[in-house]
């Protein structure tokens, strides 16, 4: 892959990131592996229901995998449940011109190619869990920015690829697609350069109550 465009630079946030931090980041990669393996089990039954729902809906894989660019430009296959008809992102294309998101995302009311399912694991987050997966290879963490497919990232800034991306952020508890690409860039920054245990906790819990009570925490 290319990666010319991503030229992260050694700067202030880097060398603290990775020289300042390390019983952080320890105890970061611990709590990563125990909650991903903790919601794993206990959410065992959710899984294999949804995943038995998917199949029954429309036919075929029930995971949905995808390139991503990681940590330090690494790409990576992010797990989803799938929650689009099989074929769907050949018909992104005709639906650009839709598209309703304020950030670098892809979104439209009433998009045609999701699932009566997919409708229902999306509004429910349920969509996402497949990622505690990713968590536990070490891809991403349970707390970090989202990541994107390349021909996004092209459009960020590098620095959000100091730390591992994650399953859940600020801007995910935030506003989500309601806040534009600046907002949601800022907000990015603004986890690097504050991430700790406590700020990972608090995002983690407000996360938490987003799910279940759609409402920031």
């Amino acid at each position: 892959m290319d990666v010319n465009y991503l030229n992260v630079e050694e700067s202030v946030t880097t060398v603290s990131y990775r020289t300042h931090k390390p019983v952080y980041h320890f105890i970061k990669r611990v709590m990563d592996v125990c909650c991903s393996v903790f919601a794993l089990v206990v959410l065992s039954p959710l899984l294999l229901i949804t995943a038995l729902a998917i199949y029954i809906d429309d036919p075929g894989p029930v995971l949905f995998k995808q390139t991503r660019i990681g940590k330090d430009c690494k790409p990576f296959q992010i797990l989803k449940f799938r929650s689009m008809k099989i074929g769907a992102d050949e018909t992104k294309a005709e639906l650009m011109s839709q598209n309703q998101d304020h950030g670098v995302n892809f979104k439209i009311d009433h998009d045609p190619r999701i699932t009566r399912v997919g409708r229902l694991i999306r509004a429910t987050s349920i969509d996402e869990l497949p990622q505690l997966l990713n968590i536990l290879k070490g891809d991403m963490a349970v707390i970090g920015p989202r990541p994107f497919i390349e021909e996004e990232q092209k459009n960020l800034p590098s620095d959000r690829l100091l730390v591992k991306p994650g399953l859940s952020c600020y801007w995910q508890i935030g506003g989500k697609n309601e806040l534009s690409m600046p907002q949601q860039i800022e907000l990015d920054r603004k986890y690097i350069r504050e991430q700790s245990v406590w700020v990972d906790a608090k995002i983690i819990v407000k996360t938490m109550l987003f799910v279940l009570f759609r409402k920031n925490g």
